[in-house]
């Protein structure tokens, strides 16, 4: 699965979910930094990547525009790196199964104290 992680997530998680992830980027490492997401949705699109964010505009491009690419939004709040990538991990067959779907084009995930709001 290549995911490809918004700027507002820290690029240390690349070599955390490399296992789990494989090709997983950053945007940084892309060149990406400070463009307008709509080009990180370009750029994921014609790459075949998924998006995965915190940013709720990935989410209203999702609802706008469908897939390619697939967006996996992050309602973390102020999470470190740590709780993100346990919960990519944790959720790794649900992110399989949701990059196979081919009708699928967002999924959702929250940490534990997040699912209790």
């Amino acid at each position: 699965m290549k995911l490809l992680l918004d700027e507002n997530l820290s690029h240390k998680l690349v070599p955390r979910l490399a296992a789990a992830f494989p090709e997983t980027a950053h945007v940084d490492s892309l060149g990406l930094h400070g463009q307008p997401d709509v080009a990180v949705w370009q750029y994921a699109a014609e790459h075949g990547f998924v998006i995965v964010s915190k940013d709720d505009d990935f989410r209203q491009l999702s609802f706008l525009r469908g897939h390619p690419p697939k967006v996996v939004w992050l309602t973390v709040g102020n999470a470190g790196t740590t709780v993100v990538a346990e919960l990519l991990l944790r959720n790794h067959e649900r992110v399989a199964a949701f990059v196979a779907d081919p009708d699928d084009a967002l999924l959702a995930l929250a940490t534990r104290a997040q699912d209790a709001l």
